[in-house]
Parts: C-alpha cells; sequence; structure tokens
C-alpha cells in the first residue's frame, strides 16, 4: 500500500492537554515531576541507571514460559525470553487493558511504538539488548469500557452474560453470537477476511478466559516481531509485590505522597488519578472490590469479607493474587517484576506518571522515561483530494471546522466583508465627539461612552451579518469540510480513539502493521499523518 508520511507537532494538532505539549518540549514547570526526558537523552541516562538495580529475571521467565505453554512457536519470542535471564537485557514497556478485539486503534499504535523502540536501540546499543513486553492490564474491571469496539461506524457491546470482577478472568462462551454478528459485516471472501476471522475465533472461542484470549490475539498479530505478552496476574509475581502492598495496607504511605505531589502538579495542571487510604482491590472469584481499613478491621466493600491485622497479614502472605493494585500502584508493581528502561503510555498516563516519582523513590524503586505513545492520522486518497481541492493542507486539517470555514470564506470572497477599518475609523471619530462632549460637560461623558458601545456593537452585528452572506455562497464547500472532518474526526476527535484496527487489516492485512512500524519515529515526539494512495 503506498503511503506518504507527514509529521507534525502534537501542539499543532489542538488534541493533547497542556501538561502533555509541556512536557514534550520540556517546559522547567515540569521538570521536577520526572526523572528522565522524554527523548534518546532521556533513555540513555536510563539504560545506565537500570544496569545497577537487580530484578528477578528467573521467576520472569519462568512465568512467562508457563504463560506461553499454549501458545503457538514464535522463534523470536522464545528467543527474547530466554534473553530476559541476561543482565545485559532489559525491556520497553506498554500497558493496557485487554480490551475486546483490541479495542480502539491507540491500542494497536502503542504495542508497535514499543516494538519499533526497542528494534531502534538494539542497533544503538549493540552491547546491550532490548525486549518489547505488552503489559496487560488483565485486572481491570471496567465492562463498559473494555467489552465495547466499533467495526465500519458500528458500536459492538459485550455484556458477558452477567459476569463480574476482573475482566481477564471473565469466561468468553457468550462472546460467539457478537462474533457471529460482526464476522456477517466482514462482506465477501478473502485472504485477510478469512485470515481474520479465523485469528478471532481461535483466540475467542478457543481460549477460555479474555486474558489468554487476548494474549493469544496478541502474539499471533506480533510475536513475529518478538513482542512478549505478560499477564501479570500471576502468583509468583505478586509474590515480589508484598512488602509494597503490606505497607499499603498497614501505613497508607502512598496516600500522603501522591497527594503532596498531585497538589503541586495541580499548581498548573489537572491530575488524573487520585490515591486512597487503601490502593488495592480484593481480587478472587468474581470479586473485585476496594479494601477499606476502619478501627482494626480491614473490609472488602461490598462483601461480607473482613480481617484483624493478624488474617490479613496472614491471607497477603498465603496469596498476595487475591491483592490489585489500582493506578496509584500499579506503575510500581510493573517496574518491580520487569528490567524497564521506557514505559510507552497515552497522555492520560503521562499525566498521572507525573504525580508518581516520590512514591518509586520512597520504594527505591526504579522511575523510567515515560514516552508518549505514538498518535496517528489516516488520510485516504478520496479524503485527501477533497483537502486539495479545499485547500487545505495535513497540519490545516487538525482545526476546528468553524476555523476551517472561515479560512474558506476569507479565501473565497471576492469582496472585503470585514468591517475593522471602517470601525477603526469611526472609533476615533467618536472618541473624538466623546472627548468634545465631556470638555463641555463633564456629566455627557457617561452618554457619549453608551454610544460609542452601541455603534461598536452594530458594526459587528453588520459584519455577522456580511459574514453570513458570504458563507451562503460558499454553501457546498462548507458541507464538505464538515463531511471531511466527520470521516477523518469521527465524533470530533482522533481515528484512534474510535476506531478498530479490523477496517485496517481487511484492507491490508499483517502488512498493515509493517507501514506503522516503518513510519514511527519512536523518540521524535511527533504527530504521525500517513497519507495512502
Amino acid at each position: 500500500m503506498p503511503t506518504d508520511c507527514t509529521y507534525l507537532s502534537y501542539k499543532d494538532t489542538h488534541s493533547f492537554s497542556s501538561l502533555v505539549n509541556d512536557y514534550l518540549e520540556n517546559e522547567d514547570q515540569l521538570k521536577s515531576f520526572y526523572a528522565f526526558q522524554p527523548n534518546k537523552k532521556g533513555v540513555e541516562a536510563a539504560i545506565n541507571e537500570r544496569k545497577k538495580i537487580k530484578t528477578d529475571r528467573n521467576t520472569l521467565v519462568n512465568i512467562l514460559q508457563q504463560q506461553y505453554d499454549h501458545l503457538p512457536q514464535q522463534e523470536l519470542v522464545n528467543h527474547n525470553i530466554q534473553q530476559l535471564l541476561q543482565e545485559n537485557t532489559f525491556t520497553i514497556c506498554t500497558a493496557h487493558q485487554p480490551n475486546l478485539l483490541t479495542g480502539y486503534l491507540y491500542f494497536i499504535y502503542k504495542i508497535i511504538h514499543a516494538i519499533k523502540l526497542a528494534e531502534e536501540l538494539n542497533l544503538q546499543y549493540p552491547d546491550q539488548y532490548f525486549v518489547p513486553v505488552y503489559y496487560m492490564g488483565s485486572e481491570d474491571n471496567d465492562l463498559d469500557e473494555l467489552g465495547t469496539f466499533r467495526y465500519n461506524n458500528e458500536k459492538y457491546v459485550w455484556d458477558a452474560d452477567g459476569q463480574t470482577g476482573a475482566v481477564g478472568r471473565m469466561d468468553t462462551k457468550s462472546l460467539k453470537p457478537l462474533l457471529d454478528k460482526l464476522f456477517n459485516r466482514f462482506g465477501p471472501p478473502g485472504i485477510h477476511r478469512d485470515h481474520l476471522i479465523e485469528l478471532i475465533s481461535q483466540a475467542y472461542l478457543q481460549h477460555k478466559d479474555i486474558g489468554t484470549a487476548t494474549q493469544y490475539l496478541v502474539h499471533e498479530l506480533f510475536g513475529r516481531y518478538g513482542l512478549i505478552v505478560l499477564n501479570p496476574d500471576d502468583v509468583g509475581l505478586k509474590k515480589q509485590f508484598i512488602p509494597i502492598m503490606q505497607d499499603d495496607l498497614l501505613n497508607h504511605s502512598a496516600l500522603p505522597i501522591v497527594q503532596n505531589q498531585s497538589d503541586a502538579l495541580s499548581v498548573h495542571y489537572k491530575a488524573q488519578a487520585y490515591p486512597r487510604p487503601i490502593n488495592l482491590f480484593y481480587l478472587k472469584g468474581a470479586i473485585r472490590e476496594r479494601i477499606e481499613h476502619h478501627d482494626n478491621v480491614w473490609q472488602v466493600l461490598h462483601t461480607e469479607i473482613s480481617w484483624t491485622k493478624d488474617e490479613l497479614l496472614q491471607e497477603l502472605q498465603e496469596h498476595p493474587e487475591h491483592f490489585s493494585p489500582n493506578v496509584i500502584l500499579r506503575g510500581l508493581f510493573q517496574e518491580t517484576i520487569l528490567p524497564n528502561v521506557a514505559f510507552i503510555g497515552g497522555g492520560s498516563e503521562v499525566a498521572y506518571w507525573m504525580q508518581l516519582m516520590p512514591l518509586f523513590q520512597h520504594y527505591h524503586i526504579f522511575f523510567p522515561p515515560v514516552l508518549l505513545r505514538q498518535s496517528v492520522q489516516w488520510i485516504d486518497n478520496q479524503s485527501y483530494h477533497t483537502m486539495q481541492q479545499l485547500g487545505f493542507n495535513e497540519q490545516q486539517i487538525f482545526e476546528d471546522t468553524t476555523v476551517l470555514t472561515q479560512i474558506l470564506v476569507e479565501r473565497n470572497s471576492n469582496k472585503d466583508w470585514t468591517v475593522n477599518q471602517e470601525q477603526k475609523a469611526f472609533q476615533e471619530l467618536l472618541t473624538s465627539l466623546a472627548n468634545k462632549a465631556k470638555d463641555i460637560d463633564p456629566t455627557l461623558e457617561y452618554s457619549a461612552s453608551a454610544v460609542l458601545t452601541k455603534i461598536n456593537r452594530q458594526f459587528e452585528v453588520l459584519e455577522h451579518k456580511m459574514y453570513r452572506a458570504e458563507k451562503r455562497k460558499s454553501a457546498i464547500d462548507i458541507a464538505r469540510i464538515e463531511r471531511l472532518k466527520q470521516q477523518l474526526f469521527p465524533n470530533a476527535g482522533l481515528q484512534e480513539r474510535v476506531e478498530n484496527f479490523m477496517d485496517y487489516f481487511l484492507m491490508n492485512g499483517p502488512e498493515f502493521f509493517d507501514l506503522l512500524k516503518d513510519a514511527i519515529r519512536p523518540l521524535d515526539n511527533q504527530f504521525l499523518v500517513i497519507r495512502t494512495h
């Protein structure tokens, strides 16, 4: 598939928060909230620091081997798992929940970003080795978010047949009707269609739960690049995190530490995550509920489960897998079990990591460079020709419809419908008259000011009417702008936050991922626009 790539400043897309834009531009007011810059220099410094820190590599590799027992063999994946035993091997990690059928395009972009960065670092630092890792947030229980996806502008929702608890543990049996409906919309048989149906069917109809189904799907899509999928919902991994979980349960250390950092961040930006006295859920069977501490009793909300201090510590030691970190502790857990040198996340993830560095320091856990995941805008050939006919380029198309309309009207109008020059002349005249009236009688100053205000408003009304008249002349092109914006920015947002990879896979097959990987520049911090021919 022939393509052209354009790279834009994230700020120029008007789609990201001031925190993200300031972070990428290395603004001084954010520097105290992170350890390493999100660029080549920062990653290099992180590699040198991470060499000094030990990781339980044997446990990590043993658990990965167990988790990969049921999966088709990929030589590069097997190599990368074994390589993690070596002290000079590090991970490039991205994390996301197991959204049904990957959910949104940015799920894909995160993973490809990690793969591309690992490849580039392996070329740049031949004495070290870098492995891309997808850390699956399988313990999330937000089914409304994780059970929803879109295909071909249609929304699909899975209700899980009433299941509750961690989505990664949910049984997949009730998915068949939804998948049958989806497959019927795929269109006529073809090599990519048949491949995708087989892939999805194997993932969700031949695996017992969403976690293993997601691992299979991601492995089949990206295993050829050496990507490792890690499900942290494992007793062996949770054992390594017992000291921090115990401190959170008994001493609630995270609350004041993160709150102080959040307060400092909130001077200029909006906080994304909010700490609690206890930042752990209780995870057992269909239960995933918060734990609260009152009067020397630890209670699992909405259940009859409670413990004394000794009972709680016994449960934690015997069943650490029953405790699930929330957003405040999840990064600490990730960096405890992985030899990680870079974390790739979206805008909201970048924001909440800015609240966490003192907590990492408190527990003596490595705080990695946090890189903004690659964002991508696809412009199909027809949309591009419409842009050209309307006279807009790749950067301008990110402007609001109102702005594009004004640009178009100004460009197409053969008359000057603005009244700025005339208004300025009248302003000078009226100001002179007002001064004259004031000199005659100071009490006339208010009346003169009121007349001036009224006339200025009438100028604005007249200009607005003239602009509307010019808009009517361009009505056809304005309607084309509105259709173009809806096509490229569904629901007035970025494609990656609405669309799913299946639309693109059915057209291009696995080449879709190759194209993305070739186009991504993982340390440039630029928004990628891909135009297809």
